[in-house]
């Protein structure tokens, strides 16, 4: 009896045509009323403004749960892009509106070794969305960073790391903000060294 009640446990999800790896994965909850808008401010990004531009409409177009927008005035943003001549830097999210405010540093030092803006941009927003690094992921992973090489320009999130963004935000509170920000530095050059981390 057991083990035909086992048999057709396992065969349920067939039937269905899902698996449940794959759907837990992939499904992400999606926004029925309410979606947390985080504004940014963008005015001192200079020669990033395109790049900020499609970064986050491929943010927009990938996520339900949060929209990212221009604010209204730069002091009312939710975070800040700036525009440096070092390396790309974050405060690891994710934020809230009327919390604590975010900076992304779009350092000009990756950018002279080979990598595409919009890919650093976008990787930065991951980010202050809540999303740790993954270097060893491959080109199609936006957390990978410089992971994969100057070749990969992707500047998209894959869907894993859109449904943890929209879990991220599913909540629509700042109940998830941590107490701490802890400022992510990323080294767009060299290999990476086995164990280490920005």
């Amino acid at each position: 009896m057991i083990k035909r009640i086992a048999a057709v446990a396992a065969l349920i999800p067939a039937m269905l045509g899902t698996t449940s790896g794959i759907a837990a994965a992939q499904s992400a909850p999606r926004a029925s009323a309410a979606v947390v808008t985080l504004t940014y401010d963008a005015s001192r990004a200079g020669q990033w403004a395109g790049a900020i531009t499609q970064g986050v409409q491929n943010w927009n177009a990938a996520v339900h749960n949060v929209h990212l927008q221009p604010a209204a005035s730069p002091g009312a943003a939710d975070y800040v892009y700036v525009a440096t001549s070092g390396w790309p830097q974050t405060t690891l999210g994710p934020f809230f509106p009327g919390g604590s405010k975010g900076q992304v540093q779009l350092g000009q030092q990756a950018v002279a070794e080979g990598y595409d803006k919009t890919r650093i941009m976008a990787h930065e927003t991951g980010h202050i969305l809540g999303l740790p690094d993954h270097y060893s992921g491959p080109c199609s992973e936006l957390m990978s960073g410089h992971g994969p090489g100057t070749s990969c320009t992707n500047a998209k999130p894959n869907a894993t790391e859109a449904a943890q963004v929209d879990r991220n935000y599913a909540g629509r509170t700042s109940a998830v903000r941590p107490d701490r920000r802890q400022i992510v530095i990323d080294i767009w050059a060299g290999p990476v060294l086995a164990g280490s981390r920005d």
